[in-house]
């Protein structure tokens, strides 16, 4: 039975404004109690009740998720949206070809009729979230003391919970038609919720600026301030003509929006409040130092595996402008990970974070061991965590270096899908044939983002970095060959050039010819080698991650019981959250002074037009000279490209609106800076920023650049 609910509450109730500003990923529905007098006292204009209220519309109703892991805000009333250009990117890739780069041209809709629709993408509405922990405590205490005296009394006691969770459920379903319903946890499973999303899956393509501005300073920039990069993108979102969620069809209209931001083109100063909605995605504040140390060491594999395999991909990316659009996503997506890993370690050493953590864990065993109920409950509960850190590390590395190194040969993974996919179609009961042919029609869409020769460096690269670097017993078996003597490059172009699976069409005519006999391919036979070693050691970690949880949800009790009274939020789980604080520079070492803003004049200093990270667009440069900012300049009358907050954020953030003191939209967050790489344990105020294109670039960049004011009229710009 769950112990903390009343400590939640007591959170709520107690809480006094003891907590930095600036530091917190808080949830909607405890923001009266637990910030709004806090939030208030720094500069906010509007209530929590026009926060967030299910009742009445409030500025959740124009935050979404946008796609499966960033934010986005509706701008509109006709549903236009808003996000960052690395968030629509997949996107973007996915409409691109080669005559018709989006990604390097960019692409603005001069009407509605040129939107285009983005298969497969989804933009989620929170209608509401409800804290169910009480409902479901009382469910399986009230089935405990009916089954006291059964063997079975804890099986019992979880089935009622169950039920009880399932019965929520259906009743949320039954009040919210169209809508999807998920049962949520938070603080590492101690609190529960059920939480209501409508999603919409008619979404289009609006329009973005060329990568030498929505990207401008690629890898270089990443992370790092200061910035220059116009990061965004639009979409609309469409429903049917009832306003309701469906599938594309010509038939869609706008969606008719509930909310919408209002666009605030007043600028930004230092020391302005602040506020950021959004849905960060993960953030482990409640770990402890042998986790922490566990992190780090995972990382070290997942950064060497990336710098070998992201230099083969840029390579042929430089070379080729087809193989260019094919990996653009797969490789930002990839680099953005193996930054911001090498920037993470450098901080935990910096900022002594793996020492704060370990002085901590003193003082909750302190506090533990002064009394005997506290001792017997969570005096085994650091000890716990430990234990199952060590006995999870070998297969954690071992599973880590498989997946990042030979799981990532997309020519074997194709095989092992194509197996794997066939087994779940035969499970419906079609024939062998049909059931081939289902998998194919769903691996075959992802070879358009698929080069057969780049993947075969890919491949002698990872396999070298495989046999180095793990163990032995961890080797590929089942080979023709022995994995620990074979002669990799000779033994990959093999599998290559006697694969049907270098392409749709060669992978179609094959299974024509052969049936099951394709399975006999040396992509599938492969493909499964490495899928018996990868999933061989993830499974070797079950035991592990089991105890772990267990740990780490009684450790977690434990601090807030010890915490009690002050202001608490749990760690991000791409849940809806806000973050609030000011518009801030900093000072990342001795005698460095960084101001809170950035202008266009940074992007000429930068330009390099030798290095494609550092191109800048001849018609953005027409525009600075001539000082053709329209509305949007500064009023020293320089054209304002980014600036800084202090406001608490992690991935999942990207795309979420910044807000000022009315709740009006001043930019769009877009990343972290380097010297807080470890904010995601530990938030560090003097040095963690949230680095935001300030709004009047947008509008900026849409009009003046895109010409596209259409959308601007579109908009409510309030000044």
């Amino acid at each position: 039975m769950k112990k903390v609910i009343s400590m939640i509450a007591a959170l709520a109730i107690l809480a006094c404004g003891s907590a930095k500003a600036d530091e917190g990923m808080w949830m909607l529905p405890l923001l009266q109690k637990m910030n709004g007098k806090e939030m208030k006292k720094l500069g906010s204009k509007i209530t929590p009740q026009e926060i967030y209220n299910i009742n009445n519309t409030s500025l959740k109703d124009a935050i979404v998720q946008f796609g499966g892991g960033c934010t986005g805000e509706i701008i509109s009333a006709e549903g236009l949206l808003v996000t960052n250009h690395h968030c629509g990117y997949g996107n973007i890739q996915k409409l691109s070809s080669v005559e018709h780069d989006y990604l390097k041209d960019g692409y603005w809709a001069m009407n509605r009729s040129e939107e285009l629709p983005c298969e497969g993408l989804t933009v989620t509405f929170l209608e509401r979230m409800e804290d169910v922990t009480a409902k479901l405590d009382k469910a399986e205490a009230k089935a405990r003391k009916a089954a006291k005296k059964a063997e079975n009394v804890d099986e019992i006691a979880l089935k009622a919970r169950e039920e009880a969770l399932n019965a929520i459920i259906s009743g949320m379903e039954e009040d919210y038609p169209y809508c999807t319903v998920r049962h949520t946890t938070f603080y590492n499973e101690n609190v529960d919720y059920v939480i209501v999303y409508k999603i919409y899956r008619d979404v289009r393509f609006v329009g973005a600026p060329p990568s030498s501005i929505g990207k401008f300073g690629a890898d270089t920039d990443n992370w790092m301030w200061p910035r220059h990069t116009g990061d965004f993108s639009m979409f609309r979102v469409y429903a049917d003509k009832d306003n309701n969620p469906a599938d594309y069809s010509p038939e869609n209209v706008p969606l008719k929006a509930k909310n919408h931001l209002k666009i605030s083109v007043a600028g930004v100063q230092e020391n302005d409040f602040t506020m950021i909605m959004g849905y960060p995605g993960r953030t482990t504040r409640f770990q402890t130092s042998p986790e922490l140390k566990s992190q780090i060491e995972l990382n070290d594999i997942r950064i060497a595996v990336r710098t070998i395999r992201q230099d083969v991909l840029l390579e042929d990316m430089l070379a080729d402008p087809k193989v260019k659009i094919q990996y653009a996503s797969k490789y930002s997506s990839s680099s953005n990970g193996w930054k911001k890993w090498q920037g993470m370690k450098l901080a935990f050493k910096k900022l002594n974070i793996i020492g704060r953590a370990e002085q901590e864990e003193a003082e909750f065993t302190k506090w533990v061991n002064s009394n005997a109920k506290l001792t017997e409950r969570y005096g085994n509960a650091l000890k716990a965590l430990e234990d199952a850190v060590e006995s999870g590390r070998e297969a954690n590395a071992a599973f880590t270096k498989a997946y990042e190194s030979v799981y990532k040969i997309e020519l074997t993974n194709f095989g092992l899908n194509l197996n794997m996919l066939t087994a779940r179609e035969l499970r419906t009961g079609v024939d062998t044939l049909t059931a081939i042919m289902n998998a194919y029609n769903a691996i075959a869409p992802q070879y358009a983002d698929y080069s057969f020769e780049t993947d075969r460096k890919v491949a002698k690269a990872m396999m070298k970095y495989y046999r180095e670097n793990a163990k032995p017993e961890n080797y590929l078996k089942n080979l023709p060959e022995d994995f620990a003597t074979l002669d990799i490059n000779a033994f990959v172009d093999c599998i290559f050039d006697n694969s049907a699976f270098r392409s749709a069409e060669t992978l179609k005519d094959a299974i024509e010819e052969k049936g099951k006999g394709i399975f006999e391919d040396p992509a599938c036979t492969v493909g499964m080698s490495i899928y018996r070693e990868a999933l061989g050691a993830q499974m070797a970690t079950t035991d592990s991650e089991t105890a772990l949880a267990e740990a780490r949800k009684l450790y977690t009790e434990g601090l807030l019981k010890w915490r009690k009274g002050e202001p608490s939020y749990p760690d991000a789980n791409f849940t809806m959250r806000l973050t609030y604080g000011t518009v801030k520079g900093y000072e990342p070492k001795d005698a460095v002074i960084y101001k809170h803003y950035t202008t266009l004049d940074g992007v000429m200093e930068k330009e390099d037009p030798n290095n494609w990270e550092f191109v800048v667009p001849e018609k953005l440069k027409t525009l600075w000279e001539t000082k053709d900012f329209g509305q949007y300049a500064r009023p020293d009358g320089k054209m304002p490209v980014a600036f800084l907050s202090n406001n608490d954020i992690t991935g999942g953030n990207s795309g979420s609106p910044i807000m000022n003191a009315k709740g009006e939209l001043i930019g769009l967050a877009f990343d972290g800076n380097w010297e807080s790489m470890s904010s995601d344990v530990m938030f560090e105020p003097d040095l963690q920023r949230c680095i935001n294109v300030d709004i009047r670039y947008v509008l900026f960049i849409v009009e003046k650049f895109g010409g596209a004011k259409w959308l601007i009229d579109e908009m409510t710009i309030v000044k």
